[in-house]
Formats: C-alpha cells, sequence, structure tokens
C-alpha cells in the first residue's frame, strides 16, 4: 500500500515495521511528530515522552541492552543533553538494534542555535544514516534496527526539517518482528569501569574498520552516472536540491550512510568524473573527509556554511543564476509572533514589567512559548540559552549581583515542562548554594510550545493512560526551597500575582512563585474542567462611552484580541477567553467581563 506522509511519519512507521519495542523521546521541533505518530501501532511499541533528552537515550538503551529493539528522537540541540549516555553507548555496542534519530534544523525556523550533529555522530563513532526524504526515511529507519545488530553499534539517524516535514508518497510494508533474547548479564560488555571501557575503545575501532567496509557496498550509498564533467557527492535533503540544479547533467554519489565514510567508494566516484562538488547543508563534513583523502572538491566556498539551502541558492552558488522574482512596492504589515490572546502567562509578566520600572530586574529566560514575554511591550525577559538554564543563570547571577553590592534583583522565568526537563537540578542548585532569585515556574498544565504533549506535570501519559502527577510545590521543598518562600497563584488575578512578588522579591533567599492556569489552546481535561471551573466560560467586552482610547489596555499587554484602530479599540470575540488581563489594567473601567 501506498500512503502520503511526512517524513516524521515515515520514521514512526518504519519503526513499527521493523521490529521496533520501545520508544522514547522529548518533544522538539522538528522530531515531535515522531513519538506522536507511534501510539497509533498499539502495544507492539510501547511509546513514552521522558522529561529530557538524556533520560530518553538512557531508557531506550536500557531496552536495548535487555534485548528489545529501541530508539529515541529529539532534535538538534536535545543530542547535546543526550550526549552524556550515546559517546559511552558506542564503545558497548548494542544487544537489540538501537537507533537515536536527531532532527536538525537548518535556518533555526524553532531553534536558539543552528548546529550540524553529523559532526556528532564522527565524535561519538556512531553509525549514521542521513534519509533524502519520507521514503528512505521509512526504509533507512526500518533497516536501521538490523544494521545496529549487525555492526554491534548504535545508529544515529539524522534528518532536518524539510525531510521531517515534507510530504511523499510512501510504499508500506509488513512488521518484521525481533524476538527479544532472555536476558543474560554481559558485564565486561557493558559496565565501563576504565579496565573494561579501554578493551571497548580498541573493539569500537575493529567495528568502526567494518563498517566503512559495508558503507563502501551497502543499498545506503549509490552511484547515479551521468554526465561525467560534473561528479557531486551530497547526501540527505541536499541530494534532491541537487538533482534539481544539476539534472541529467552531471553524475552522482548519493551518501545514505555517511560514518564510517566510505572513502573507497568515494575514491572510485570521483576518478570517473572531471570536477568534484560537494552539496551539503551548514557544514562541510562530506567536504572536509573528501578533501583528507586528497581530492580536489568545490563546495563551501560558494555553497553558504549557514541557514537552510534550496535549489536557487545551489543554483546561484554554481552557476551564478538568480531566478526572476515579483516586486512590489506595497509594504507588508510586520507580524512578530506573540503570546496567545487570554495566555496565562501575560499577567505574570505585565507584573513583572511593572516592577521592573520601580527597581533594577534582571529577568533570565528559558525555552517555551513563554520566551515571546521578551517582546515587546513586556520586555519582561533579558536572556534565552538553553532548556532549564534560566535558573541555573538567575542563581549564578544573584550571587554575583549580591557580591558585587548590587541591588538588582534577578528573577527566572520557566515553563513546567522545562522545569522538569532541567529545572530541578537548576533550582537544587540556588537552594543548595543559597542563592537570591525569585524562580517562576509557569505551570500551564502541558507542554505548550510544541503542540501540547503530555509530560510528568499533566497527569497522563503519551499513549493517553492516567499517571501520577507532580506536584510541584512539594518537589520545591523536598529540593530545599522553604515552605514559606513558595507561593502559588492565579497569573490572571494582577493583584494576587503582584502581592506575591511583593513578598518574594525582597527575600535574600531562593525563592519560588508558580502560576498555575492552563494553556488557552489546550484540550481540557476533567480534571482541568473541576479544579478551573470559569475556562472559556466568560469574555471580555468594551463599553465605548467609557472607553477613553488611552490605548493602556493595548500599549501594556499586547494582547492579539485587542484590535486597535485610530478612533476606538475593539475586542476581537473570536480570540477573547475571558482572561481580564485587558479589564484589570484599564484606569477608567472601560472594559467589563460579560458571561457567555
Amino acid at each position: 500500500m501506498k500512503v502520503i506522509m511526512s517524513g516524521n511519519e515515515a520514521i514512526a512507521r518504519g519503526a513499527y515495521e521493523g521490529g521496533a519495542r520501545f520508544a522514547s523521546a522529548y518533544p522538539g521541533t522538528p522530531s515531535t511528530e515522531i513519538l506522536e505518530n507511534m501510539p497509533q501501532y498499539g502495544e507492539a511499541v510501547y511509546s513514552e515522552w521522558a522529561p529530557n533528552e538524556k533520560v530518553a537515550a538512557e531508557a531506550a538503551i536500557g531496552a536495548s541492552i535487555a534485548g528489545a529493539r529501541s530508539f529515541c528522537a529529539m532534535k538538534h540541540v536535545g543530542m547535546n543533553v543526550a550526549a552524556d549516555p550515546i559517546y559511552t553507548f558506542a564503545y558497548t555496542g548494542v544487544t537489540g538494534g538501537f537507533v537515536m534519530v536527531v532532527a536538525d534544523d537548518p535556518g533555526q525556523h524553532s531553534s536558539q542555535n543552528e548546529q550540524d550533529n553529523r559532526n556528532q555522530a564522527k565524535a561519538a563513532r556512531l553509525l549514521m544514516l542521513e534519509p533524502s526524504d519520507s521514503q528512505e526515511a521509512h526504509d533507512f529507519m526500518k533497516k536501521a534496527f538490523a544494521l545496529s545488530e549487525k555492526m554491534d553499534m548504535p545508529v544515529l539517524m539524522h534528518v532536518t526539517t524539510r525531510v521531517c516535514h515534507s510530504k511523499g508518497i510512501v510504499e508500506l510494508g509488513e512488521r518484521e518482528e525481533a524476538e527479544v533474547p532472555d536476558y543474560e548479564p554481559k558485564i565486561q560488555k557493558y559496565v565501563t569501569v576504565p579496565a573494561n571501557a579501554k578493551k571497548l575503545r580498541a573493539t569500537l575501532e575493529t567495528r568502526i574498520a567494518a563498517a566503512r567496509e559495508f558503507a563502501c557496498d551497502c543499498e545506503f550509498n549509490r552511484v547515479e552516472m551521468g554526465d561525467t564533467k560534473i561528479g557531486v557527492i551530497t547526501s540527505g535533503v541536499s541530494y534532491q536540491y541537487a538533482r534539481e540544479t544539476f539534472g541529467d547533467d552531471a553524475s552522482y554519489l548519493k551518501l545514505g550512510l555517511t560514518f564510517p565514510f566510505p572513502n573507497k567508494l568515494v575514491e572510485d566516484f570521483c576518478s570517473k568524473v572531471d570536477k568534484v562538488y560537494i552539496v551539503e547543508e551548514m557544514d562541510p563534513y562530506i567536504e572536509e573527509q573528501v578533501k583528507i583523502l586528497g581530492i580536489e572538491c568545490t563546495g563551501k566556498d560558494v555553497v553558504p556554511r549557514f541557514d537552510e539551502l534550496n535549489t536557487d541558492i545551489v543554483r546561484k552558488a554554481f552557476f551564478n543564476e538568480v531566478p526572476e522574482t515579483y516586486t512590489t512596492d506595497k509594504q507588508v504589515v510586520a507580524r512578530p509572533p506573540a503570546l496567545c490572546a487570554g495566555c496565562p502567562h501575560r499577567g505574570l509578566f505585565y507584573v513583572l514589567a511593572k516592577k521592573a520600572k520601580k527597581q533594577s530586574i534582571m529577568m533570565t529566560g528559558d525555552i517555551g512559548c513563554y520566551t515571546l514575554g521578551s517582546a515587546a511591550p513586556l520586555n519582561a525577559i533579558h536572556t534565552c540559552i538553553c532548556m532549564g538554564a534560566s535558573l541555573s543563570q538567575g542563581h549564578g547571577a544573584s550571587i554575583a549581583l549580591r557580591n558585587a553590592g548590587k541591588d538588582t534583583k534577578v528573577v527566572s522565568i520557566l515553563g513546567d515542562s522545562t522545569f522538569f526537563h532541567t529545572g530541578v537540578n537548576s533550582l537544587m542548585d540556588a537552594a543548595y548554594n543559597k542563592g537570591s532569585n525569585l524562580n517562576i515556574i509557569l505551570d500551564n498544565r502541558i507542554t505548550g510550545m510544541t503542540g501540547h504533549q503530555q509530560n510528568p506535570g499533566t497527569g497522563f501519559t503519551l499513549m493517553g493512560q492516567e499517571a501520577s502527577e507532580v506536584d510541584i510545590p512539594a518537589l520545591c521543598k523536598a529540593i530545599g526551597i522553604k515552605e514559606e518562600n513558595i507561593k502559588v497563584v492565579n497569573p490572571n488575578h494582577l493583584d494576587e500575582v503582584e502581592a506575591a512578588m511583593d513578598e518574594l522579591l525582597p527575600k535574600d533567599e531562593p525563592t519560588v512563585l508558580i502560576t498555575r492556569w492552563p494553556c488557552v489552546l489546550k484540550k481540557f481535561s476533567q480534571q482541568d474542567i473541576d479544579e478551573f471551573p470559569t475556562l472559556h466560560k466568560t469574555q471580555c467586552k468594551i463599553d465605548q462611552d467609557k472607553c477613553k482610547n488611552c490605548k493602556v489596555c493595548v500599549k501594556t499587554t499586547g494582547c492579539p484580541g485587542l484590535i486597535n484602530s485610530k478612533d476606538q479599540v475593539v475586542i476581537d470575540t473570536t480570540s477573547c477567553n475571558g482572561c481580564t488581563v485587558c479589564k484589570q489594567v484599564c484606569p477608567f473601567d472601560a472594559i467589563e467581563e460579560v458571561t457567555l
């Protein structure tokens, strides 16, 4: 049967057909939909959301050691988090086939950096597969488990945004069951004390050498001979761009297994063409390997080293051809991203911004939709580095400022899912080392930015089962925050938020403020409905007779539900959900709350 699938859907299907029994991930664009598509395969593949990528990798590694085919998935920065176990697992090898799917984001469509994780495969010594479309995403994933077992090596499946989200025709197959053997302890293989690890390091080189020979004559790498004046070496989605650019006027070495690098295959191909072009996104990974072999080639001297490639960029790089484009004198209105109308974070940021006008406050932020609190008019986040960094940065800044005799206060902000990801250790650091930052945890009852995935605080698993729910205040207390320094507030009640800040900000010790209200876009559970009975039961309305058109509501909240025209401000009833933040900031009581 043939169906249309995105690359992520195809990877999930390939894992199912390949006999995977265990899957774990932390959501992150562009990889999120891989695990979201696993529960449809029922009990054949147990699937779960992990608190972070390191835990996801370790859980899948455990399943592999137990003998089951397993995989984990993450976006590119997630591999930084998971690197610790993965680099060592490369030494030990596998029992059940193991695949780590890593989705890079060339062009930083939804990421804080741009990173080429092909380098990670080389550094960690992982077999690496690079599919170029949905069919290959399916096929490579399906075959990766057997490849992992054959070579006794973990496999890194390297994909990018365009492969993950583009759709193509995929021919489906049947599931191939792989039996889980009876467990047998293998202490010298899996206990990496130095005496064992030194031996494993040596055997790893033997496995890499065997894999390199395999790479030179395998189904993942193929030669397409055409005109021999130009020979193009490429991998992943860059193959598609090269094919569209050069057509039949070139020969191609399409690499699908790129670590270990197939030296003999490359040398043989290059000997048959006059010129060698390298087409690849981001770093010169292939180009460097080709040059090490002493082969002259053209690559990053003309192809950009950063941002996402496309056919136009490749054509301009090699032929200096620029496509005709449509131009107009009309100005397009800028539409920067903004917190949703009724977002529970808006009230918190409004109060924080108000406080910052009266005293010096450093506001360390984190990864999530709440990072938009950095935008005008709120301007309530000053930093964003990586998951969980807000609390650690805030702790370090509070110590530095206190020791320097500065009166600047530090407020650190992160979401509930981010807190579970890496924020818990950061808060532990602040508690243990006696920082003085106010740590704000935005509990909107779901993982918001990546599309409403469950997490340890929502009460449900990826597979829809009811689960235990982390008690955030109790957890904060357990790791050392004093009970009197922990406050839970409704972020839509500005007076409540302000009173809590007034109490916590002056303290010269770590404090925690937890805002608890569901994301307005969430599909509410019965638990949500019971705990928050007013959800979506009201809207706000402007009394135009009272309104002075001062636009304070627009200028201070930035709510997209407020439509600002020259003569008056009106509320968009299709987006307003009655958070009442605009009502509370109106100086003329011109906004009222009405029951639907």
